[in-house]
């Protein structure tokens, strides 16, 4: 199953004559497997996941994968409606959506959480004596130091869409200008953690984050490296929280665990996926740290996975 969850990954379509097979064998895991689903096979799924199917979840799954309106119908009315069965499960059918990297919002659209292109991000080196490029807070922006732990915050990418590859990567989030996001490298092991950008490359720890009930408080220097952007990737799904050379700047998310896409803290709406870092980029070996952004309430977050 690697090799076809790889095939899947670099080109879906390759694998869309063999997924109805797939489908009546039951072999339903990876969901990515069926990202190019034709209109046979979804309307095969939603009518299993309709009769009360017993792998529910996996086929709710697979239909995350799959970008089309009688998918995004069907999980609006499941919404609603719960198709039988969907009691045993822990999330509502909304919520598997978001499991494939789109949202259903109130207004009716599909959002995509995730951008159509992606793009390889390179660790550099960055000395301390060029402080601004290395990730240490200017004292306009204030936050030296995380207020938690004192460790000094880390700059995980400061990117502008002046770059028309950087622009390509964003579109989805609706971002324009300069965004530099800010974390504190430790804390963000315990807990989501959000910044306040603006346009010109601010970044401000947000009022927002609570802290943890546990939380580690020694502080530990960050990384002294900043991602910079490297070529494009032959598909948004090429990204990976395992090995080296994974970080990527836009395309879907590599999740160690369940997908884990933040709600904004101050609209509750899903917010987009900007990249991910690496652990094994960073000299750490393993985990990785995912980025989002809410545009319009100008916040972005910092999660962490690991094994």
């Amino acid at each position: 199953m690697d090799e076809l969850e790889q095939i899947a990954k670099a080109d879906p379509a390759a694998l869309r004559p063999h997924l109805r097979e797939l489908l009546d064998r039951g072999l339903l895991w990876p969901s990515v497997l069926f990202a190019a689903a034709d209109e046979e096979t979804v309307q095969e799924v939603i009518t299993r996941i309709d009769r009360g199917d017993e792998r529910l979840g996996h086929l709710l799954l697979i239909l995350s994968e799959v970008r089309s309106a009688p998918a995004a119908a069907a999980f609006r009315r499941w919404q609603d409606s719960p198709p039988p069965g969907m009691e045993r499960l822990h999330i509502d059918a909304l919520a598997y959506a978001r499991q494939g990297g789109w949202d259903l919002r109130p207004d009716g659209t599909n959002h995509e959480l995730y951008g159509p292109v992606a793009y390889e991000l390179h660790m550099v080196d960055t000395p301390e004596a060029d402080g601004e490029k290395a990730g240490a807070e200017t004292e306009a922006d204030g936050d030296l130091v995380c207020p938690w732990c004192a460790s000094q915050i880390w700059t995980v990418v400061d990117l502008d869409t002046a770059d028309p590859d950087v622009a390509r990567a964003l579109a989805h989030t609706g971002w324009s200008g300069r965004l530099r996001v800010t974390t504190c490298f430790l804390c963000t092991n315990y807990t989501t953690l959000f910044t306040d950008v603006t346009t010109d490359g601010g970044a401000v720890w947000s009022g927002c984050n609570e802290r943890p009930d546990y939380l580690r408080t020694s502080a530990e220097e960050p990384p002294p490296m900043l991602p910079e952007l490297g070529p494009i990737r032959a598909s948004p799904r090429l990204a990976s929280a395992w090995g080296e050379g994974g970080s990527t700047l836009g395309g879907a998310p590599d999740w160690i665990q369940d997908a884990e896409y933040p709600q904004c803290p101050c609209c509750a709406m899903t917010m987009d996926y900007v990249g991910l870092v690496g652990g094994a980029d960073l000299g750490w070996g393993e985990g990785a740290d995912y980025i989002f952004l809410h545009a319009s309430c100008r916040i972005a977050a910092v999660t962490y996975q690991q094994s």
